[in-house]
């Protein structure tokens, strides 16, 4: 809820903000999605299996949550609640974190929220030609 409310804050204030966190009641992110104007919510659920989030932990918080020092880990002894019909679903399992941020980066483009790469540098290149 505190994300969604300073997700609320930027986007009230024309800026995009990407947010990257496990969510993992559906009735928090309606709540956040409620909260905004049509489209500003753009929910992206990253489909990643289970086994393959406990073989990419670094700090092996999965095997302490197995092993009950965590109480409450999502996926493990707390429910996690896929979205139902999410704006994108990325198969983290099956590509690598770039090929998952350019394919948001091509969403966005696409619903016309972010220009296109050559718009985005076409300004850059005439500021750095007249300077």
């Amino acid at each position: 809820r505190r994300i969604g409310a300073v997700a609320q804050l930027f986007s009230e204030a024309g800026i995009i903000g990407l947010t990257a966190f496990i969510s993992p009641y559906r009735i928090d992110r309606d709540r956040v999605r409620n909260n905004l104007q049509p489209g500003e919510f753009i929910e992206v659920f990253v489909d990643t299996p289970i086994e393959v989030c406990e073989s990419r932990d670094p700090k092996g918080l999965y095997k302490k949550a197995r092993a009950g020092e965590i109480k409450g880990f999502t996926g493990v002894d707390d429910p996690y609640e896929a979205p139902l019909s999410p704006e994108m679903v990325l198969s983290a399992a099956e590509k690598t974190p770039d090929d998952l941020a350019d394919e948001v980066i091509a969403y966005l483009v696409e619903q016309g929220i972010c220009p296109a790469q050559e718009d985005r540098i076409r300004p850059l290149q005439a500021s750095l030609e007249t300077a």
